[in-house]
């Protein structure tokens, strides 16, 4: 399926297809499949493993973060996309979950900000939203973040001219990149005069260290390509800007992991544990 992706994303531009780049393309393909695999296999449990735990949050009555919830459903469904794509030989389904699938990442892209832009306010603007955020606020804005790829992708489906397409997939993948940035430096900024505890701060900030980092190794290389109009038809680089596209799901179980209450303080406490550790050998040795 993703050789005919490749295929698809140069099929209207003029090519000639010599034996060595058929032989590339087939490499290509094989590695992209491979790796499709392994990203299943391990993805595919840990995200139900991490939705059954949320759900079993909300079922106990505790506070469980909502755009998580909906960010690993997105995931859920990317993961479903790939199972289409590794079992099916038919063009045309292949395509339909082709759709599926960039619409779940653009959805997925949504509720990172969303993510990044609650945990700018607990630190930037704690009582605003202390006070302002509900349930019925945060379902709206979870309903808001599902429908709006929808318009982009029917202006995306009306795109005949394939720079045009290029270029609004581009951009629209590059606006949050600024807004993750600004969430981080305005977090960073606050931490001074904020009254949340410390642990919470180192929390809070790892994870929007953790968001900008992971769309800027995986979403950062199709944005240029696509923005670029680089050459498309070199196989081996749109396939491996299509390969961290397809890490997003399990980047987003590192990004709930750090989530976690503890989990910040457990890898500082580690850290901490093995340079004691290093400096108690040293120290022994002299």
């Amino acid at each position: 399926m993703e050789g005919r992706y490749i295929n698809n994303t140069s099929q209207n531009k003029s090519y000639t297809n010599t034996t060595s780049s058929y032989n590339e393309y087939e490499t290509t393909e094989i590695i992209i499949y491979v790796l499709t695999c392994i990203i299943v296999c391990i993805a595919l449990p840990l995200t139900l493993v991490a939705i059954y735990a949320l759900y079993s949050m909300v079922r106990n009555d505790q506070v469980a973060p909502i755009y998580v919830i909906n960010l690993l459903i997105t995931d859920l469904i990317q993961l479903c996309c790939f199972i289409v794509w590794l079992a099916s030989n038919d063009d045309e389904i292949s395509m339909i979950f082709i759709d599926i699938y960039f619409y779940c990442l653009v959805v997925s892209v949504g509720f990172m900000v969303c993510v990044a832009l609650e945990r700018y306010l607990v630190i930037a603007h704690p009582l605003w939203y202390r006070f302002r955020r509900t349930i019925k606020s945060s379902v709206v804005v979870c309903v808001l973040v599902w429908v709006l790829p929808v318009v982009h992708s029917l202006i995306q489906n009306f795109c005949h001219d394939y720079g045009t397409f290029l270029t609004i997939f581009g951009i629209s993948f590059l606006l949050p990149l600024p807004l993750f940035m600004f969430f981080l430096g305005g977090t960073l900024k606050a931490l001074s005069a904020s009254h949340v505890p410390s642990d919470e701060k180192q929390r809070i900030v790892g994870i929007l260290v953790l968001v900008l980092l992971i769309y800027t190794l995986l979403f950062l290389p199709a944005i240029i390509l696509n923005l670029s109009k680089g050459d498309l038809h070199n196989i081996p680089l749109t396939g491996v800007a299509f390969i961290f596209l397809k890490l997003s799901p399990l980047a987003d179980l590192v990004l709930y992991v750090f989530m976690r209450k503890g989990t910040i303080d457990k890898l500082l406490a580690s850290v901490c544990c093995c340079r004691m550790d290093s400096n108690d050998t040293s120290s022994s040795s002299i």
